[in-house]
């Protein structure tokens, strides 16, 4: 048999459509319910669903006051506050094409996305780096505090295969690609809801993560909204410590978070009380069984991983209905077609290793990278979009994940390309040859690590405040390793598994 997972396709999306609406499609029905708390250690800032649908409506109408109209691209450079769910879903409302990105991104990553985009507005918090874009209209945070009281917007119903929103993703070629997705895609993540969360109308579902991280804004709280649930935010600057706490006082259900978060709750805790919580969703990056086994251990409950992609958000997850076989990712969600291909994306037979795909009839997946077409099509292989990933299907359609086909890294669940940290050193006084992969620093704890040649040590001081010019946080090296030389094969390409191995041999295992 071949390495195919399809049970049929999905409920069609309705047509016309509009992403925004589907989110708030329970707001009516149900006004005084608590749509989201963000949660600290003063009592909970709450929004009901009444307000909520009138906050994002109210800036959907200051939108277009403001002289935007449907299919104008919005970056939005936005802090970590509920201004940014709001702002997302009220350009969405109207029609407009917002553009989420990290608070993290220095001036310069900012001006390259500015650059690709060529947005009609930038929407900006206080504080929040971005460059001077002549031309194009700023509109601050307090302008958009004030449009929420505005009268209410009409959704722009159309065509559910229109542009929606674009997320940015690092790229193979160390260059970050814009990913287009449609207005369908929201309806797709219901297939999530039984194939991944278990989620329902009563569920209070708490993610660690920042409003302004699409993992939040998708799993913390567009899930949540659409099916009428209350959706938890922990305040910006929570310390990991305090999660099970806030879980606890607040009744949570449901806990979302990358890997780190749970590696760094367990640390500081063998045993945690969480009698309302069913279980855990991790997602972002690898969880391993270490982890997993010791959250059970700690709170009774199951973690269940999701393995996904910008281009598509999560397709193969474990679930309550279907735990995931051991040493397995779990399974396709209901309504995906997914298969293991060869190099000719052909489906390999059930057991061999291949590379996991998806099919272009999936709702979710993306319509394409902003201004890259040779790219897209570069990422397609007859009916399949190549993830990029490796692994083998079983015959219980559980499916073993293998490693990346490149080099991309994993840090704290945003994916970076080595390449662009790279070339963020390319003119650092000194420095001859560059090359940056993640290493294990401890049991699943991995960093980015900088291997550099040189004719003497160079500063690390030094280095690190240069890659904070010019790499959001979460891109920059944690390590400098001076080295005689970098490690090539005979056709002069840089080995980056050697880099881990030398970093292993040097320090000892992890």
């Amino acid at each position: 048999m071949r390495s195919i997972y399809d049970e049929g396709p999905f409920t069609p999306c309705p047509d016309p459509f509009n992403f925004t609406a589907h989110v708030l499609g329970r707001a009516a029905d149900l006004p005084d319910k608590i749509a989201l708390a963000v949660l600290g250690p003063a009592p909970a800032e709450r929004w009901s669903y009444a307000r909520l649908g009138r906050a994002v409506r109210g800036t959907g109408t200051g939108l277009l006051q403001a002289g935007l109209k449907p299919g104008d691209v919005v970056l939005m450079r936005l802090g970590n506050t509920v201004e940014f769910p709001i702002a997302y879903l009220g350009a969405m409302a109207v029609g407009c094409v917002p553009v989420p990105s990290s608070s993290q991104l220095t001036a310069r990553e900012v001006a390259a996305m500015i650059d690709t985009l060529k947005p009609a507005a930038i929407l900006r918090g206080d504080g929040i780096a971005c460059p001077d874009a002549p031309g194009v209209p700023v509109i601050g945070q307090d302008d958009l505090a004030a449009m929420r009281d505005l009268a209410p917007c009409d959704y722009e119903m159309g065509d559910p295969d229109r542009l929606a929103y674009v997320i940015f993703t690092s790229g193979t070629s160390g260059q970050p690609r814009a990913v287009c997705h449609a207005h369908r895609a929201i309806w797709a993540r219901q297939m999530m809801h039984e194939g991944w969360y278990g989620l329902g109308e009563g569920d209070r579902l708490c993610h660690a993560g920042a409003f302004n991280w699409t993992y939040t804004l998708g799993t913390g709280l567009m899930d949540p909204w659409s099916v009428g649930a209350t959706a938890l935010i922990p305040e910006p600057g929570t310390a990991p410590g305090m999660i099970p706490l806030l879980l606890r006082r607040h009744d949570a259900t449901i806990f979302a978070a990358a890997p780190g978060v749970y590696r760094k709750i367990l640390s500081q805790n063998a045993k945690l009380d969480l009698p309302r919580l069913r279980h855990g969703l991790s997602a972002g990056e690898k969880l391993s069984e270490a982890i997993r086994e010791a959250w059970n251990a700690a709170t009774g409950t199951m973690l269940y991983e999701a393995f996904g992609m910008s281009e598509c958000s999560t397709f193969i997850s474990a679930s309550p209905t279907c735990p995931a076989r051991p040493g397995t990712l779990g399974r396709p969600q209901e309504g995906r077609r997914v298969a293991i291909v060869d190099e000719a994306g052909e489906p390999v037979p059930l057991g061999e290793d291949g590379t996991i795909a998806v099919s272009r009839r999936d709702p979710g997946l993306m319509l394409g990278y902003l201004g890259a077409e040779e790219e897209t099509a570069a990422r397609f292989r007859g009916e399949w979009f190549l993830t990029g990933d490796h692994g083998a299907m079983g015959e219980d359609f559980q499916i073993e994940y293998h490693a990346r086909v490149d080099d991309m890294m994993n840090a704290g669940g945003y994916r970076v390309s080595p390449l662009e940290v790279e070339a963020a050193f390319h003119d650092f006084p000194g420095l001859s040859e560059i090359g940056v992969t993640d290493v294990e620093v401890k049991a699943d704890a991995r960093v980015i690590a900088a291997f550099y040649t040189s004719e003497a040590p160079l500063d690390a001081d030094a280095l690190a405040a240069y890659a904070k010019e010019r790499l959001a946080r979460y891109k920059q090296p944690r390590l400098f390793v001076h080295v005689d030389a970098l490690p090539r094969n005979p056709n002069g390409k840089l080995q980056r598994q050697a880099l881990k191995q030398l970093y292993e041999a040097q320090h000892g295992q992890a």
